[in-house]
């Protein structure tokens, strides 16, 4: 299993439309073979601070995502959302490694 963090910080202005861009993300991101969560957090300090926590099975279900349709739409929508560049975090799950725990 794979776990990517992705950190992301949105200009005020532009919260609500990167909220409703990433729900869609969300929405498709997990009827996707492979992944076992795509929560979307919003931080409760700082609003303009999000926080995207990406499972999948494997690195290559993991790649498979960055192909998809509902993904570089998202790109595309949000890059000029961003106050500065997203950045993503590869994690190596410890536990739970039982796929039911998921």
């Amino acid at each position: 299993m794979i776990v990517t963090i992705v950190e992301v910080y949105v200009k005020k202005e532009k919260i609500d439309e990167f909220i409703q861009a990433t729900l869609e993300n969300h929405r498709n991101s997990i009827k996707e073979k492979g992944n076992l969560r795509f929560d979307v957090l919003q931080s409760t300090e700082d609003p303009t601070r999000f926080t995207l926590y990406e499972a999948y099975e494997s690195e290559e279900t993991a790649k498979e995502h960055k192909k998809t349709s509902h993904y570089l739409k998202w790109r595309e929508i949000v890059d000029d959302f961003m106050a500065q560049p997203r950045k993503g975090i590869p994690h190596r799950v410890i536990a739970p490694l039982d796929k039911s725990l998921w």
